[in-house]
């Protein structure tokens, strides 16, 4: 099975390529990926596969079946197919023609290995038998995601995987080796909106005014004091804050009014929900202090993504019978963040990551940057990968 796995994704390099480099070309944002899923569509249509549109706006659903029945299992495979809104800088001859967006996260190659890894499955029918979802989902990159909205609209209600497997790129391995990690890997990730309401007036009459700055000032010291207590008591918390905003202001001139945004990220779904409340609680007290508003929104975001210890401990060996040992490797925890978490809340989930990078070839820019590229031989590994675990999946 490994070697005509291998055999069959390595026939589709050439193909893989051409795909990956259309979509690269043609990159759209989150909730805009008409073009794109116009595009998958008409590469399921040449293969036959069946298929429903129109999930969380552009998001597409094909299944495969193979000697369905009662006793054979269902799994899921999943890519995300959304852009980002950054200017490509490097003049490639695949370079986005969109200016302003780009595939700079590789959901152009998660795209691209899961059509290819559809391609060979079909091609290796009589190794596997069962139910093999395919999701291509769009607006990963944007709250509130296009995993919970397909979710929402009843992705799982007519058949519930007992597994769903999603890769993503990973510019710091090197291409050709892959990385697993078992239990919570990424964070949540909630979004944080402060507005500081004072009282304005002339810098040089302070009995006249009430500083918003000051305020926010002390609110963030004490909630950077709550990250370094947890940090302290070696939990995995983030408190960031990156914008800062007033509603005008001068060197003599004391606004009315601050608004501040920032993130908040953790490892633990309860632990997440507590920190929660005792944000809201420093924020509840600054005002009382000074008699003014601190008004703390909590966008909630991302949960913790959990993948199944038992799931990533049988596709780490499946791996390893694929790929020599040393080529798939242990990974830590990231505080970076994944819609892909929404569906590990409801069935087992395991997430792993493909190397990409290639340090004498220059590849080594990381993802959401201007740079970023993939050394693009990944595309046949990732797809017989893909391939390997699913059949290895709906085998045990």
């Amino acid at each position: 099975m490994r070697d005509r796995i291998h055999n069959t994704a390595s026939q589709l390099q050439e193909e893989l390529v051409k795909i990956r480099r259309h979509l690269h070309m043609n990159p759209e944002l989150s909730f805009q990926e008409e073009k794109t899923a116009k595009f998958i569509a008409s590469e399921l249509d040449k293969l036959k596969v069946e298929y429903t549109t129109g999930w969380a706006g552009h998001g597409i659903v094909a299944t495969l079946k193979n000697n369905l029945n009662e006793s054979k299992k269902t799994i899921a495979l999943r890519a995300d197919i959304d852009a980002l809104p950054i200017l490509e800088s490097v003049d490639r001859p695949y370079r986005s023609k969109n200016d302003g967006v780009m595939h700079a996260c590789g959901h152009d190659v998660h795209t691209t290995c899961l059509l290819g890894a559809i391609k060979t499955l079909l091609s290796c029918q009589d190794l596997w038998e069962g139910t093999i979802m395919c999701i291509f989902q769009p607006a990963e990159e944007k709250l509130p995601g296009g995993a919970s909205i397909m979710i929402k609209e009843g992705l799982f209600d007519k058949i519930k995987p007992e597994l769903i497997i999603g890769q993503h790129v990973h510019p710091p391995l090197e291409v050709g080796y892959f990385g697993f990690h078992a239990g919570p890997y990424m964070a949540s990730a909630d979004e944080l909106y402060v507005e500081i309401i004072g009282k304005g007036g002339h810098a040089a009459l302070p009995d006249n005014y009430t500083n918003p700055l000051i305020i926010a000032s002390e609110f963030l010291l004490a909630l950077e004091n709550l990250r370094l207590k947890y940090v302290e008591n070696k939990e995995d918390v983030i408190i960031c804050f990156g914008k800062i905003n007033s509603d005008g202001g001068a060197t003599n001139v004391v606004p009315d009014r601050i608004n501040i945004h920032g993130t908040f990220r953790a490892m633990d779904e309860q632990l997440r929900f507590n920190i929660h409340q005792e944000m809201q609680s420093i924020a509840a007290q600054i005002s009382e202090k000074y008699k003014a508003k601190c008004h703390l929104i909590i966008k909630v975001g991302y949960p913790v993504l959990n993948n199944d210890i038992s799931a990533t401990k049988a596709l780490v060996a499946a791996a390893k019978k694929f790929l020599p040992h040393e080529k798939i490797i242990d990974l830590p925890k990231r505080m970076t963040s994944e819609d892909f978490a929404f569906y590990s809340h409801l069935i087992p989930a395991v997430f792993y990551r493909m190397g990409t990078g290639n340090l004498e070839s220059g590849i080594t820019s990381p993802v959401h940057t201007s740079t970023f590229d993939v050394d693009e031989s990944c595309l046949s590994q990732s797809v017989g990968m893909m391939a390997y675990l699913a059949i290895t999946a709906l085998n045990s």
